[in-house]
């Protein structure tokens, strides 16, 4: 039985012909007014006499119109068979994208408990990773593989939205060695909580953080990777020269990051 809900494809998808007949449009589109029949017919895959055929045809249907030799220009008529046949071609990637790519798509997520295949778990977030919980969730999924508490289970079809916050950044900027001020390294500790990650950028902070005898764990893509980790529910200390401290602070305000700088009149 038919769903009667399905949308069905579009005309330009419902024959070979009218596929052909759509690219053959758009290539004389994009290439006009000198034309060459030969290279549409590489570009796509076809005889140099089946693209005669085809401009012919969209000659007489008014969407093309010939000038001199080689010289094709499409008309109002072809823009608009264009545009309807490739508005509604959108449409339907996009439902196939949403409703059948969106159905199969596969991710990965840790199993908090031993799993089997075809399981509806429950998705939470745990330490920035997302976790399959088979004691359920505020959103859920599938698992598409077996896997023991521990290990990487695939998970698809999933609905509902994963219960978490978004991490909060403090930023402690340190002056440049041309400033000539220094920060006493025990700030590190003053500021940062055991749970939060630290990340370092620029020198005169990886110097301080050393000093402070602590181990970053984010060194390298500062501004991308803090972002990430607050995004995936994960506070940070991120300690920043000053240079590079408008770049980090721009990319938190870009992402709706919550986030302090601290003031330096305050280390």
């Amino acid at each position: 039985m038919t769903d009667p809900d399905a949308e069905t494809p579009p005309e330009v998808l419902d024959s070979k012909r009218d596929a052909t007949r759509y690219q053959v449009l758009v290539e004389i589109a994009a290439r006009q007014p000198a034309v060459s029949q030969h290279e549409i017919a590489e570009s796509i895959g076809v005889t140099s006499q089946a693209v005669s055929d085809y401009v012919r045809d969209l000659v007489e249907n008014g969407y093309v119109e010939k000038g001199g030799r080689g010289r094709y220009e499409v008309t109002k008529e072809g823009i608009d068979w264009l545009i309807s046949r490739t508005d509604s071609l959108q449409t339907y990637l996009d439902r196939v994208t949403s409703d059948v790519l969106g159905s199969v798509e596969v991710d990965a997520a840790i199993a908090i408990d031993d799993v089997e295949e075809g399981r509806e778990v429950g998705l939470v977030m745990r330490d920035g990773v997302l976790h399959a919980n088979p004691a359920g969730g505020t959103a859920t999924a599938v698992t598409v593989t077996s896997a023991a508490a521990g290990e990487a289970v695939g998970v698809a079809d999933f609905e509902g939205v994963v219960d978490y916050e978004t991490g909060y950044v403090t930023v402690l900027p340190v002056p440049s060695v041309t400033d000539g001020d220094s920060l006493d390294p025990a700030v590190v500790a003053a500021y940062r909580d055991a749970d939060q990650l630290l990340a370092v950028a620029g020198a005169e902070a990886y110097a301080l953080v050393s000093q402070a005898n602590a181990d970053p764990d984010i060194r390298f893509g500062t501004a991308d990777g803090v972002a990430e980790a607050a995004v995936r529910g994960l506070d940070v200390l991120l300690v920043v020269a000053a240079d590079q401290l408008p770049q980090h602070t721009a990319k938190l305000r870009e992402e709706n990051i919550p986030h302090e700088v601290l003031d330096a009149a305050d280390l």
